[in-house]
């Protein structure tokens, strides 16, 4: 495991103990690092490489990718601006630690910043994984995601983020031409076992 503060952002890189799984960029959620998130790639594809870089923005002392200018609504700016910052730490990652272009996990804070590198920079990414995502640009660039794999799962009665917002996201991204799976689960904006199964069951098949 290395942790550095080297290529812009604070982070963990694990290399692959398993040749053939795929790279994973594990992003975390309001308040939580570059550790947060370590044990669940663990979970969901054991032996891939692992990078989970810390977000630069603080709000309150808590780690964020972007800023908010309240709940639910973004910095739209600050959103693009970072979404290029993490595209960029990215594509220097693959060339410090060669590994292939990663798969996103992302939750929350850490999912909408995954969405928008797909929408601004799909080049960066293999696919992603979007754990209680919104939609982080109301007016996205028109974007080729032409069968990059995505999947959401939205929680039924998260308070944070409407179930009409992740839908709306689901039909961005497949209106660009991503293979979007969209699953909503009864419970609330907390990840839960039936999150981390299905989303192992799709890695599973990248």
């Amino acid at each position: 495991m290395t942790t550095t503060t080297e290529l812009s952002f604070i982070h963990r890189f694990k290399p692959a103990t398993e040749p053939g799984k795929p790279p994973l960029l594990l992003l975390h959620g309001t308040g939580g690092n570059e550790d947060d998130l370590l044990a669940l790639g663990q979970m969901l594809s054991p032996g891939s490489a692992q990078l989970s870089p810390r977000g630069k923005v603080l709000e309150g002392g808590m780690p964020r990718f972007f800023r908010r200018l309240r709940e639910g609504v973004f910095d739209e700016e600050d959103v693009r601006r970072r979404a290029h910052e993490l595209a960029d730490f990215i594509a220097h990652a693959r060339e410090s630690y060669n590994f292939a272009a990663p798969v996103a996990v992302g939750f929350s804070n850490g999912a909408n910043i995954a969405a928008a590198v797909l929408q601004l920079r799909p080049e960066a990414l293999a696919g992603a994984a979007l754990l209680r995502a919104m939609v982080p640009l109301q007016d996205p660039p028109a974007a080729d995601l032409t069968g990059k794999p995505a999947l959401i799962i939205s929680g039924a009665m998260d308070p944070i983020v409407p179930e009409e917002n992740a839908r709306r996201l689901a039909s961005l991204l497949t209106g660009a031409g991503a293979t979007v799976q969209h699953h909503v689960l009864p419970t609330g904006h907390g990840l839960s076992q039936t999150d981390v199964a299905l989303t192992k069951t799709w890695i599973g098949q990248l």
